[in-house]
């Protein structure tokens, strides 16, 4: 099979697997042209048998947000980069992070980073289906389980007592738009003590915040 004839069967489809690929021409021919055809730009390798067609060459054009969860899975875009697109932190994040209830990994490829970060299965919840511009249906935290998700993977860095690191060091904004109790079961489903004590006084910097 030549590159065109590849083309005309994958253009539609957003990403297409290794196994994809096989299935159009014989297995070992067909990994050492999807090898020359990488090299030669035509096809972007996403992760070790994930692939998407080269920029110049594919009609739909996905998002980072719909790639994370086809990299990994199972898995929701959340931490921050769902803050950032939320408007709760100032930054937009370059690289998507995501949870998973399997080991943490990191991958880069053409489109950018991607990291995902291991939560209990307990709490692997609190997320929503959303579309990219392509119509490309993707997972992503809601806002309260993003900020959960955030916290209780940074615990080591919050005291008791101290309201001041969710200004100074993490800079949280338009916090009028989180719901407090929601907030509070997303963190209970990770049944950890401390958790529920650092999100009890982020609950209270809140209230404090949006009364001055």
């Amino acid at each position: 099979m030549n590159f065109q004839e590849f083309k005309t069967s994958a253009q539609n489809m957003p990403i297409v697997t290794g196994k994809d690929a096989v299935k159009m021409g014989n297995r070992q021919t067909m990994y050492n042209q999807l090898m020359n055809w990488q090299k030669k730009g035509l096809l972007v390798q996403l992760r070790r048998g994930l692939y998407t067609l080269g920029k110049t060459e594919r009609k739909i054009e996905p998002s980072n947000l719909f790639l994370a969860g086809q990299i990994y899975s199972p898995s929701y875009v959340s931490l921050e980069y769902a803050l950032g697109l939320y408007g709760l932190i100032p930054e937009m994040v370059v690289e998507v992070t995501s949870v998973t209830t399997r080991n943490p990994a990191r991958f880069q490829n053409d489109f950018g980073k991607f990291s995902y970060q291991h939560i209990k299965h307990a709490a692997f919840r609190g997320f929503k289906t959303e579309k990219d511009r392509a119509g490309l249906a993707y997972f992503i935290a809601e806002p309260e389980k993003a900020v959960a998700d955030f916290i209780y993977l940074n615990l080591p860095r919050f005291k008791a007592g101290d309201k001041e690191i969710f200004s100074a060091s993490y800079r949280f904004q338009n916090l009028e738009s989180l719901n407090l109790e929601k907030l509070a079961n997303f963190a209970a489903q990770f049944e950890n003590t401390k958790l529920d004590g650092v999100i009890s006084m982020f609950c209270e910097f809140i209230k404090e915040e949006l009364r001055s």
